[in-house]
């Protein structure tokens, strides 16, 4: 019995000291102390309570020690509570310390907390970037259109990366800059004869204001003609007045028909009231035959007359056809 009691005890001893070991990281006090670094073993056990992961700090701690930085573990501790990558941070201080870079710690946990990264910010200003635009199109005076692609040399501004624009902005900018430049151009010639005006002339804009970068340099790497914008524009304006004109002749024809139809339809009322007139003709004179007001002999004189013009008529009509059948 004495002996499975023994066993007992030191099975509950050997679980407590794995959970102490477990929840204070001696390991890592150990490698601190072997590092020359001083940390506390309550300051540990105190990360533990703050829910902060000893590893995440102490390791940073041990790097920035080793490369002479004097960083203190409650800022690092801070900065991970916030949100923050410590190892980053460190990482990008160090860097910058042999790059002979001015970077504080408040400065760089400032930019990592931001959303930028502040290692690549750091390797950026050591080793710049070259962003290649997208194929911008512009249309010279002459109406040709010139495809030019650039490609931007810039380097990272650690005091404008906190509220500083980025790539898109520099990208946006560029372009319309040569979107500019080329417009002003009076003819495509004179951009492909000389695509370095371009870069100079954007250059000297200043484009990387209010930008978290410092452009260096602005190269033009392939410069194209494209479509003939102005012959486009000038035959799709001939079609548009063609249309225009169409519209108002047509609307001019149905006047004219409208007008022609209003006329018939007068002719009409008159031949309507001509016809209307001549059947009382035969009314009158047989009124006036009644009343003695017309004779006889003037009755078959009015005749003779209609005859004869009648007669008149019809000679004039066949003269007439036969000097058409003659043309």
């Amino acid at each position: 019995m004495a002996l499975v009691s023994m066993i007992i005890i030191i099975g509950i001893l050997l679980i407590l000291l794995a959970l102490i070991f477990t929840f204070i990281p001696v390991g890592l006090w150990i490698a601190a102390l072997a590092a020359n670094v001083s940390i506390g073993i309550f300051t540990l056990i105190g990360m533990r309570l703050r829910r902060v992961v000893p590893k995440k700090v102490v390791d940073p701690l041990i790097k920035a020690s080793k490369a002479g930085l004097k960083i203190g573990v409650d800022q690092l501790e801070a900065h991970y509570l916030a949100g923050g990558d410590v190892d980053r941070v460190v990482n990008a201080l160090i860097a910058a310390q042999r790059a002979d870079i001015d970077l504080s710690f408040e400065r760089a946990a400032a930019i990592d907390l931001a959303g930028r990264d502040v290692l690549e910010a750091v390797q950026m200003k050591v080793n710049p970037k070259v962003i290649e635009t997208p194929i911008i199109a512009a249309v010279a005076k002459d109406g040709i259109e010139v495809k030019v692609k650039a490609r931007v040399t810039v380097r990272a501004d650690i005091n404008r990366l906190i509220g500083g624009a980025g790539e898109d902005t520099i990208i946006a900018r560029v372009g319309e800059g040569i979107v500019t430049t080329v417009g002003s151009s009076v003819s495509h010639k004179d951009v492909l004869e000389n695509p370095d005006s371009i870069s100079q002339t954007v250059l000297n804009k200043g484009l990387d204001a209010g930008t978290a970068y410092e452009i260096l340099s602005i190269d033009i790497a392939d410069v194209d003609v494209g479509r003939n914008i102005g012959a486009q524009l000038q035959t799709a304006q001939a079609e548009a007045d063609k249309r225009i004109a169409q519209a108002r002749a047509e609307e001019r024809r149905a006047m004219a028909v409208a007008k022609e139809q209003e006329m018939r339809a007068s002719v009409e009322e008159m031949r309507a009231k001509v016809v209307e007139s001549e059947a009382e003709v035969p009314k009158a004179m047989a009124q006036a035959l009644r009343e003695g007001k017309l004779g006889v002999m003037d009755y078959y004189n009015m005749n003779n007359i209609l005859a004869d013009t009648q007669m008149r008529d019809s000679i004039s009509k066949l003269g007439r056809d036969s000097d058409k059948n003659n043309l």
